[in-house]
């Protein structure tokens, strides 16, 4: 990666201490976005990435709900791929398949994420919440978004435990396409998600613990 291009977009990730809730730090990327020569280089740098590890191997791009929206159809279009939607439950038209997982916060604001499968449709992370019980997200994709075998690259802006890309893995697996890896903005190394998404392939630009 270039060096000057990856400091470029960690110098406009901004952090909030004991956001949404005490002890968490909250890593905020709107400055990413509000600047253009930051988002250029972010989404240089995942494509760069991406060619030089599949090169033209890759049919489409999914984004998940609802932050990787802002990044999965720039990326997919800097490749020049397709870009595939997996939405909150409910959002989409048509016959779907979802994925549900449960979410619990615990006293530090970590997130425990279980994936569990369903027939229909959406899964959803990004919950907040100060309650101490777990609580059910729901991700769903049009069963007709992906034909089998072919070869996706999953793409959200932050991985923390997992959840959510791991479900969107399974919804993929279920329409039998072949999950080729993860990536994302940013990761939060000590919420240990990319051990969730194993033996799926996981790259992120920035590291915070």
């Amino acid at each position: 990666m270039a060096d000057s291009e990856l400091q470029l977009v960690e110098q406009r990730i901004r952090s909030f201490p004991d956001f949404p809730t005490p002890g968490v730090v909250f890593r905020d990327i709107s400055p990413v976005l509000k600047d253009p020569a930051s988002f250029r280089a972010a989404i240089g740098l995942l494509a760069r990435h991406l060619k030089a590890t599949h090169g033209g191997r890759i049919d489409y791009i999914a984004g998940l709900d609802s932050r990787g929206f802002l990044f999965g159809p720039s990326l997919a279009q800097e490749l020049g791929l397709g870009c595939v939607l997996i939405r909150k439950r409910g959002k989409l038209p048509g016959p779907t398949l979802w994925a549900s997982y449960s979410l619990e916060y615990g006293k530090s604001g970590s997130r425990v994420a279980a994936a569990k499968l369903c027939n229909k449709a959406v899964f959803c992370g990004r919950l907040r919440t100060t309650h101490h019980f777990p609580l059910q997200a729901e991700l769903e994709i049009q069963k007709d978004a992906l034909e089998p075998g072919q070869r996706v690259v999953v793409v959200d802006d932050l991985l923390a435990t997992g959840g959510t890309m791991n479900a969107a893995c399974e919804l993929l697996g279920r329409l039998q396409a072949e999950v080729l890896e993860c990536v994302s903005l940013v990761e939060l190394t000590s919420l240990k998600g990319r051990e969730k998404l194993a033996p799926v392939p996981f790259f992120s630009l920035l590291q915070y613990e």
